[in-house]
């Protein structure tokens, strides 16, 4: 059962294909969500990553993890067209075991700090019932800048 598909996903973040990792949101609190990201051999990055192994990198994964913690502080905003979610900075991440195209990671992040322009969170990745990675996360709320004006910075990490 989900409580945002990817439609309304694609209504709080400003992610798109080919980098909008997650799929659906199954759970959503205050202080709390668990999302779903559906690992699949037509992801782009499995041509290279590794050819005759194919693995999702790390980086990906903490990505994935990123969105979802996006959508967890945008969903309670009400300007959230806005705004945007930087992340600015990744601690104690740690990596358990590969994740293989044909796994389901369920993401769970929690706030851990909270303020206006700022939260810190925990998140984990799980295929199965088993942690194949977890981080602790910092982001950042920036204005959108207006149309054709130039991009936010993005905070030093």
């Amino acid at each position: 059962m989900s409580i945002l598909d990817i439609r309304a996903i694609q209504e709080v973040l400003p992610h798109r294909y080919p980098f909008l990792l997650v799929d659906r949101i199954i759970e959503l609190e205050e202080d709390r969500i668990v999302g779903i990201k559906n690992v699949t051999l037509n992801e782009p990055y499995f041509a290279g990553h590794f050819p005759d192994f194919p693995v999702m990198p790390g980086v990906l994964i903490l990505e994935a993890m990123a969105q979802v913690a996006g959508v967890l502080v945008l969903k309670q905003m009400p300007d959230r067209d806005r705004k945007l979610v930087f992340l600015a900075t990744i601690e104690q991440a740690k990596f358990r075991r590969p994740v293989v195209p044909g796994d389901q990671l369920r993401i769970e992040v929690k706030f851990t700090k909270r303020k206006p322009t700022a939260a810190k969170m925990q998140a984990q990745a799980m295929v199965d019932g088993a942690v194949v990675a977890e981080a602790e996360m910092m982001c950042r709320l920036l204005d959108r800048p207006a149309a054709g004006a130039a991009a936010a910075p993005e905070p030093a990490g």
